[in-house]
């Protein structure tokens, strides 16, 4: 099968790729691993940030719900589902596993918007049921209304176990604490505040010294860090709780770019191994452009400018576009500059620096 563009993920950043390639008139094959589209988005019950163009005061899953119903509308646009991508070859074939077929693709451009996986954490007995990462807490809870325990402690205080933390105590769950091994929390200010109003205590320098129970989880004790990250005799906290959410970070899902041979770089700021890529978003491989986590971990709002922006350049690429992009594209960029800008995203720009147009050069 042949395609002006082949987009794997249909989360925020490759239904909105999706959508604005196809608006430019390019023929597009979306692919999504599970047998549904939205990806984290249909997750999050919280309203937004930013401007208007950034669905700012929309929840995620009311905006999943938008894009979703724009790329089922779109002619331009297949959509498979139940389809994970196996690998992509020199000759240009991109390999799929759909719905328990094997299929071979031939894409003139292909956008990886992959996504991320929840990162883990290591202590003694962190295998005991009721121990779960902060996605698949919002699974349970926004997506099949399940809770997740009836008392939780949160191992995390960025923006996702910030926010995850008061989607529990919004559904009747007590939040026992939350405990951060940063100095400082890593979340929006609004955020932490909204948790501290409802009673929960945030322990910064603090870790996860080890789980207790038999058949399922009991309760945790914690402990505090030095400046050098060591835990601190004597400083040990004990919480009766029946449930403990991992919200650690998370690691952009690279495989694929690894195997088709895109140069990478390890970025710590940006989540890990993350592909060298130019202002358009295209990697090392001309014909390979990147879009959201799987391009350094960031907001939502962010993967959806990225991917707009993907979305464009790639059909910009591939061919004779039906109106000229380059004005909407040039558009996309700023927004995307102006998401970035401020104090909160100094360790983003910090790490894009790294593996943006400057440092592809050097390797291309």
């Amino acid at each position: 099968m042949k395609t002006d563009i082949a987009i794997i993920g249909a989360g925020p950043a490759g239904l909105v790729a999706a959508l604005h390639a196809a608006r430019a008139g390019a023929r597009v094959l979306l692919l999504e691993r599970f047998p549904y589209l939205g990806g984290q988005l249909i997750k999050q019950t919280h309203k937004f940030f930013g401007s208007r163009s950034e669905y700012a005061g929309e929840r995620g899953v009311d905006i999943a719900g938008r894009l979703i119903g724009e790329v089922n509308a779109a002619d331009r646009v297949t959509v498979w589902e139940d389809s994970a991508a196996l690998g992509y070859y020199p000759d240009g074939v991109l390999t799929v596993r759909h719905q328990g077929e094997f299929r071979t693709i031939l894409p003139g451009k292909l956008i990886v918007a992959t996504g991320a996986a929840e990162k883990s954490l290591v202590f003694p007995n962190n295998d005991l049921p009721g121990i779960y990462g902060a996605g698949a807490v919002q699974t349970l809870m926004n997506v099949y209304g399940v809770l997740p325990g009836k008392r939780l402690l949160m191992v995390g205080a960025g923006n996702i176990g910030v926010i995850v933390a008061y989607q529990l105590l919004q559904a009747g769950v007590e939040v026992a604490a939350i405990i951060e091994a940063g100095p400082a929390v890593g979340c929006y200010q609004v955020h932490a505040a909204k948790v501290e109003r409802c009673g929960v205590p945030i322990y910064t320098s603090h870790t996860v010294k080890h789980a207790q129970g038999g058949s399922s989880l009991e309760g945790v004790v914690i402990c505090r860090l030095d400046s050098d990250w060591r835990p601190v005799a004597g400083t040990e906290k004990e919480f009766a709780v029946d449930g403990m959410c991992l919200a650690v970070g998370l690691s952009p899902l690279t495989e694929l770019l690894w195997q088709a041979g895109c140069k990478m770089c390890y970025v710590p700021e940006l989540g890990g191994n993350i592909p060298l890529r130019d202002d358009d978003l295209l990697t090392s491989h001309p014909d390979i452009y990147v879009a959201g986590d799987v391009a350094g971990i960031e907001e939502a709002s962010t993967a959806m400018v990225e991917g707009k922006i993907a979305g464009l350049a790639a059909a910009l690429a591939s061919g004779d576009p039906a109106a000229d992009l380059r004005p909407e594209l040039t558009a996309a960029k700023a927004q995307l500059r102006a998401l970035r800008a401020g104090p909160l995203s100094a360790k983003i720009r910090k790490g894009l620096a790294k593996v943006t147009k400057s440092a592809l050069a050097e390797v291309v």
